[in-house]
């Protein structure tokens, strides 16, 4: 049986969009003592689609900002941060919709997705970033991997 949230998770997980997210990766290990336990690399062979790490006993995941899929990073002039929150539930479609009856705005509806999580993405109205999942596949780096080459062909074909 599939755990709803992953083995080693909390319910929540900060989730940082910055510029040069492998160098932010590199800092986080020097900084804090971060340890890497994934990174997905994006298409273009360059931009880190996707890092999960471990600081201390919690974990924090991180991307390189990709605006054409509404991940923008934070514009320091401004004083804007790139930060969302990864919300791990046990029903992400009764969480999901009781929010955007609250007053929050679907920014991606829910949706299974190629890494194992049913997946949705929210903003609220205080405009932070949600990412609410549940866990409903327990897959290899290799399947995960796979999985997203397949994606990645299929929406440039």
């Amino acid at each position: 049986m599939v755990k709803p949230i992953p083995e080693g998770f909390h319910s929540l997980t900060p989730t940082l969009t910055v510029n040069d997210a492998a160098g932010a990766i590199e800092f986080y290990k020097r900084a804090f003592g971060a340890v890497e336990l994934s990174r997905a690399i994006a298409p273009d062979g360059v931009k880190v689609w996707h890092a999960d790490l471990r600081i201390g006993d919690s974990r924090l995941m991180l991307s390189d900002a990709f605006p054409e899929q509404g991940s923008h990073a934070p514009d320091p002039s401004s004083g804007a941060v790139g930060f969302s929150v990864w919300l791990y539930v046990e029903d992400v479609d009764a969480v999901f919709q009781r929010a955007v009856d609250a007053g929050a705005t679907a920014q991606m509806p829910v949706g299974d997705q190629f890494w194992g999580d049913r997946f949705g993405g929210l903003r609220d109205p205080y405009g932070h970033n949600w990412a609410i999942a549940t866990r409903i596949e327990d897959l290899s780096e290799e399947e995960t991997r796979r999985r997203a080459e397949q994606f990645t062909a299929a929406r440039e074909g």
